[in-house]
C-alpha cells in the first residue's frame, strides 16, 4: 500500500469541516461584524458632520434633524445589541458546569 502525503493533504481539504468560512473571491472571509461597525461609524460621523454645519449655516434644520433621528436610533440600536450580548452571556455564566 503506497500512502502519499499529498494524497492525505488532499483528503484532509476534502474534509473541511461546515461550519470553516467559506472563502470569498478575493480571499478574504466574509465579516458582516465589520461592515455593520463601519456602517454605524459612518452615520455617527455623518451626524457629526450634519451638525457642525448647521453650526456655521451651511446645513438646513431639516437635515439637521433628518442626521441627529438616524445617529440616535443607530446609538439606540448599539446599546440593545451590547445588552442582549452581556445578557446572553451571564446566562451561559449561569449555566452548570
Amino acid at each position: 500500500m503506497d500512502i502519499r502525503s499529498s494524497a492525505a493533504a488532499q483528503a484532509y481539504a476534502a474534509t473541511r469541516p461546515a461550519t470553516a468560512p467559506k472563502p470569498t473571491p478575493d480571499g478574504q472571509a466574509a465579516n458582516g461584524f465589520t461592515a455593520l461597525a463601519s456602517d454605524f461609524a459612518a452615520t455617527l460621523q455623518h451626524g457629526e458632520a450634519t451638525a457642525k454645519a448647521a453650526m456655521v449655516g451651511g446645513a438646513d434644520p431639516h437635515a439637521l434633524v433628518q442626521a441627529l433621528a438616524q445617529t440616535e436610533l443607530a446609538v439606540e440600536t448599539a446599546v440593545t445589541v451590547r445588552d442582549r450580548v452581556v445578557e446572553a452571556y451571564q446566562e451561559i455564566l449561569r449555566m452548570p458546569v
